[in-house]
């Protein structure tokens, strides 16, 4: 039976990193889409869909992320990563204070993942960027979003420690369950 393991955390929490990780170590990730989405919508003269548009930015990466889920299941792979989840799309949407259709949390509960790591907030490797706007007092708030839509939804969530690619990459291979 496959395993879906999603790494979860707020913007800059070294996610992508250990998933670039895993992958070098020949693991099927699902990468972020939220960076191509926002790199589309520049091309088109939006500088920050999320905040211009957040319900069509949001419904973009629902539709993307149940794509992923899907594409993990046709995989023959035992375990496959995730970078951020269905629920993230709520969790973000909750962050900015926006009403959003029910299928969101739907979705959420219709694809469940089999196990939830979370990578907690790190001001030491915070950095902005063209697609990574938030201040570090903005990545505690979504931080404390993701960490309350996931337990809502039932996921027993595990904290992964501060530490190098490898430790933290690691900390996870160990306790997939």
């Amino acid at each position: 039976m496959q395993k879906k393991v999603l790494i979860i955390g707020g913007p800059g929490t070294g996610k992508s990193t250990v998933l670039n990780e895993l992958i070098r170590r020949e693991y099927l990730c699902m990468p972020e889409i939220s960076r191509e989405v926002t790199r589309k919508a520049q091309e088109e003269g939006i500088d920050q869909l999320f905040l211009t548009d957040p319900l069509l930015f949001s419904k973009m990466l629902l539709e993307g992320r149940i794509q992923q889920y899907i594409d993990a299941e046709n995989s023959d792979n035992s375990v496959v990563f995730f970078d951020r989840g269905i629920p993230d799309v709520h969790a973000y949407m909750n962050y900015i204070s926006i009403d959003y259709p029910e299928i969101y949390k739907e979705s959420s509960l219709k694809y469940k993942y089999d196990q939830v790591f979370l990578m907690p907030p790190w001001e030491k490797i915070y950095i902005t960027d063209n697609e990574r706007y938030e201040s570090f007092e903005q990545l505690l708030a979504i931080h404390n979003h993701l960490k309350r839509a996931y337990e809502e939804l039932g996921y027993k969530i595990v904290e992964v420690p501060f530490g190098n690619i490898e430790e933290r990459t690691e900390f996870i291979l160990k306790n997939i369950n």
